[in-house]
């Protein structure tokens, strides 16, 4: 090991990658955008006009497409992508390993015994059929029933990545039951844009025929060098390091976030970006973040099915471009112990078909009102359905992450500005029933009215906050690097339709009783609030001080994957899934059942090759260096007198027996770690597992790594095995 960890710092002293892989950018990187999509344009230049019409209908209404015209688009899909060089189609979908799969087929079609033609039928485009039991089901299928489908959805643009046309797809089992991320996603997304147009066309405009969810999330990563990453095991198997000893120098003095970039890494950066535009993802930003190595990049908003589509295919496109540049890309929540970990905020909004941000106020009083009712709901939803959100961020690598001066606590909490709370605290006051005129006036003119002057200035932000509101959007802050957005994006959609729902029935039940509508509004709001305001907090979300009054306001603290997911059963939660059609109950056990098995899964691996690691690579060295110091102390004694060799001697004999204590510590402490893991491991239940790994596992690692830890800090560099933090965070 410690001969792969020389070598591979041997070749970057040799290696010119700032040179060798330099990156001419275009002069204009628009003149890229949606180069390798079948995007609008495409469809308009190879569709006739009548189908070009349908699959518009069925992108932006959800209307059904026909066989006949799936025939007209595949064949256009097919030409298209032949032109670009495209020699097989695959159904690209997002099952529940977390990362995108595909099978790919060929055009290419024999038809006489010396001859072929390249064929794609609307029956090809509409669905293929991968083996279902070989992707995570949570007991849905058994592994002798291999049958599941994937089924195109249209309203995700398809696009060509090298020589394959890829078709953005759901996942199904033979049975009918969902087994990816996008199938309850496009469902949540339903439910949402029939219950925000309801009441849009009901009480603010007439003309709003469709509500979409907008989605802009940031991408945290960490690079490190391939050489670097390849010998380093626990990296390898594991996606963070296991040991290691903090560097003099981590992020202590500010210098890399919003730092200048890397060359090499701006190489990587520039052909990145060229391979976006070229896919259609609007990526705009890029910098250095906190940590040492540590970088993010984001996008435009785009509606969120194509938004998390999106983020999928870029973390696939990032880890090819980032090989060429021998890079590796880490997106675990915290690859590196000692310095930030990263994220993935999820900004949430919802946009008409108008052209209107519902979650921006307006120009009048109108606007305002209409502002304040989406917001106040989406409070209120997060208020009601505070542990399911929580629970749709939990892995055991966002745990690492969570509450760790560098990502909101596990305690869920809106930040709102004091201005707008200000707002809210007026509006409580509202008067129950019909309203006087006087106060209608006073509402619109200094309440309602002075929302946007009020919102201008609103521009600071609470980083310590897990749903922020950031002036016309939420910053869901919570979720992890790693993490498919679809999972917080299904629940968040989820429950603003529920909240929609029920806000629809109770202001039409008060305008049947005699109020006016605006009356009826302003009285059910005043009642979200009031309920609401518990998940309301402007401070430091990472004191001690909250996590006390967290409890007191009735809030839950899940700290740990187990306990939110078991949460994530409450028939509440379950009920929410089924009245919108988004889970069975059936779905909705199999999910839980998936999270906790790869959480268990997760630990297990973790604790195994740390187990690895530390008896065949740890002990050893140690021991190596300790014969070292041996044999020194018995030359020592050689030439010296007893008088002067316990002078002499007395700090290598201290040392020796200091590198005694921490071995026979790794010893039994990896014994007991692997008797863990097999209890654990026969644990009745997933539930049971999860929390067995978490509460009697997970603690053992900590001695070990202290006491691995302070042998690097004591053996002599050149024998050390492992790639040392210092090496790995500041190669450039």
């Amino acid at each position: 090991m410690a001969y792969l960890r020389f070598k591979a710092l041997e070749m970057l002293s040799f290696k010119d990658y700032r040179k060798d892989n330099a990156v001419e950018v275009p002069a204009k990187l628009s003149e890229l955008f949606c180069q390798n999509v079948f995007s609008e344009e495409t469809m308009r230049s190879y569709l006739t006009q009548d189908a070009f019409k349908l699959i518009q209908d069925a992108i932006k209404r959800g209307t059904k497409i026909q066989r006949d015209v799936a025939d007209q688009i595949a064949v256009a899909m097919k030409d298209w992508a032949l032109s670009k060089g495209a020699t097989h189609y695959t159904h690209w979908f997002q099952p529940l390993t977390g990362s995108t799969a595909e099978k790919h087929d060929s055009f290419f079609t024999p038809f006489e015994s010396d001859r072929a033609i390249e064929r794609f039928s609307g029956g090809m485009l509409i669905q293929q059929e991968p083996d279902a039991s070989s992707f995570p089901n949570g007991g849905i299928r058994n592994t002798f029933e291999a049958r599941g489908y994937t089924a195109w959805d249209p309203t995700s643009p398809a696009f060509i990545v090298g020589t394959t046309l890829c078709i953005p797809s759901i996942f199904i089992s033979y049975t009918g039951e969902t087994l990816d991320y996008k199938a309850p996603l496009l469902r949540a997304l339903h439910a949402l844009d029939t219950a925000a147009t309801d009441i849009c066309k009901s009480y603010f405009d007439k003309n709003v025929t469709k509500v979409s969810p907008t989605l802009g999330w940031e991408q945290e990563y960490f690079l490190v060098d391939s050489a670097l990453y390849q010998s380093r095991p626990d990296l390898v198997i594991t996606g963070k390091t296991l040991l290691g000893h903090s560097p003099a120098k981590g992020q202590q003095l500010d210098d890399h976030y919003f730092g200048s970039i890397p060359t090499r890494v701006m190489n990587f950066m520039k052909e990145l970006e060229i391979e976006c535009m070229k896919l259609g993802i609007p990526v705009t930003t890029r910098h250095n973040e906190v940590a040492p190595n540590q970088f993010e990049l984001a996008p435009m908003f785009e509606e969120v099915n194509v938004a998390v589509d999106h983020n999928s295919l870029l973390m696939d496109i990032m880890a090819r471009v980032a090989h060429k540049h021998h890079f590796h890309i880490l997106f675990h929540e915290k690859p590196f112990a000692g310095v930030n970990g990263s994220g993935k905020h999820n900004n949430w909004s919802l946009a008409t078909d108008t052209g209107e941000n519902l979650l921006s106020p307006g120009k009048n009083p109108k606007k305002n009102l209409q502002f304040l009712t989406f917001f106040v709901n989406t409070l209120k939803a997060v208020h009601d359905y505070a542990d399911l959100l929580r629970a749709s961020i939990a892995s055991a690598s966002n745990d690492h992450r969570l509450g760790a001066n560098e990502a909101p606590p596990a305690i869920i909490s809106a930040f709102i500005g004091t201005q707008l709370f200000s707002v809210l605290e007026e509006l409580e006051k509202v008067t129950d029933g019909k309203l006087s005129p006087e106060e209608k006036t006073e509402l619109k003119l200094n309440v309602v009215g002075k929302i946007p002057m009020i919102l201008l200035d609103n521009t600071d932000r609470n980083r310590t906050s897990p749903f922020a509101f950031t002036g016309n959007k939420f910053e869901i802050r919570a979720v992890g690097s790693s993490a498919n957005c679809a999972e917080v994006m299904t629940v968040m959609n989820s429950i603003m339709a529920k909240q929609l729902q029920e806000f629809k029935v109770e202001v039409d039940a008060l305008i049947e009783k005699g109020l006016k509508k605006d009356e009826a509004i302003f009285n059910i709001l005043r009642e979200y609030i009031k309920v609401s305001k518990n998940i309301m907090f402007e401070g430091d979300g990472y004191s001690d001080d909250w996590a006390l009054e967290a409890e007191k306001r009735g809030l839950s603290n899940l700290k740990t994957t187990p306990e939110a997911l078991k949460r994530e059963m409450d028939d509440k939660f379950v009920a929410l899934y089924e009245s919108l059609g988004i889970y069975t109950h059936r779905e909705v056990e199999a999910r839980n059942e998936i999270k906790l098995e790869k959480y268990s899964t997760v630990i297990s691996i973790e604790a195994t090759v740390l187990c690895d690691i530390a008896r065949n690579h740890i002990i050893p060295c140690a021991l190596n260096y300790q014969n070292r110091l041996i044999e020194n102390v018995k030359g020592l004694k050689d030439i010296f007198s007893e008088k002067e060799f316990k002078k002499l001697a007395g700090e290598q004999m201290n040392m020796i027996a200091e590198i005694s204590g921490h071995v026979s510590i790794i010893k039994v402490e990896v014994d007991r770690l692997l008797g863990a893991i097999s209890t654990a491991k026969s644990a009745a239940n997933s539930q049971l597992m999860a929390e067995i790994f978490c509460n009697e596992v997970i603690p053992l690692f900590d001695k070990i790594r202290a006491s691995s830890d302070a042998l690097e800090m004591m053996v002599d560099d050149e024998l050390w095995p492992m790639t040392k933090y210092r090496e790995l965070l500041f190669t450039r």
